[in-house]
């Protein structure tokens, strides 16, 4: 026979299952309707740099490139019909949040038809007393500050590959982004720009990027 004290009973286990399950909320709409409605607990969480990462006061600056202009011939590639002089950008900065171990510095071009766009420079673990890169610091036969490394571009060579989109293309977006970082990062041999991404995760203190066009 159920008696109320067995009822009682009962809503005193559920009571206490529930506050030992984990807590789990519905996304519905707004900036996670691209997440397919995943609960929190189904999809994988990976720390981003905070949302006063971009607030801080790191700025950078070319005498050559000014945000939203032209990508200047010096820093367009040459060969597969481009007729630049294929030279990394020469650039500075200031304004470094406190804590500051490092910088990372990268350009992608998020338009090229490759699914995934195209990495153009990767330069990791510029120390945190550099504030330049002098032109052409990541071409060949150019001089990084001591301790910094470059990664291989996604044309397969080391250091800075310049623009050099398809013919036909509306003018391709050459993104240059600086990071201030927390620490200095370890890679493995072969790593991609691309994981070289993922360990900014979590350790970016403030950025800053400067966007240049070129089209042929």
């Amino acid at each position: 026979m159920f008696t109320p004290i067995k009822a009682l009973s009962l809503l005193a286990v559920s009571a206490a299952l529930s506050a030992c399950a984990p807590t789990t909320t519905a996304m519905i709409g707004g900036a996670n309707a691209g997440n397919g409605g995943l609960m929190p607990s189904q999809r994988l969480s990976v720390a981003q740099p905070s949302a006063s990462a971009t607030a801080m006061s790191l700025r950078m600056t070319s005498p050559t490139i000014s945000n939203g202009t032209a990508l200047p011939m010096a820093n367009v590639g040459s060969g597969n019909g481009c007729t630049g002089m294929n030279v990394s950008p020469a650039l500075s900065w200031g304004g470094a949040p406190d804590g500051t171990m490092s910088y990372v510095l990268t350009m992608y071009d998020p338009d090229a038809p490759t699914g995934s766009g195209f990495w153009h420079w990767s330069v990791y673990n510029i120390p945190a007393s550099v504030t330049t890169l002098a032109e052409g610091a990541g071409s060949a036969g150019g001089t990084l500050p001591a301790g910094a490394m470059q990664l291989n571009n996604d044309g397969g060579g080391l250091g800075y590959t310049g623009a050099c989109p398809p013919v036909g293309d509306r003018a391709h977006r050459y993104v240059i982004t600086l990071y201030a970082l927390s620490k200095t990062i370890t890679l493995p041999g072969g790593a991609t720009p691309a994981y070289l991404g993922f360990n900014l995760n979590g350790a970016t203190l403030a950025k800053t990027s400067l966007t240049a066009f070129y089209g042929r």
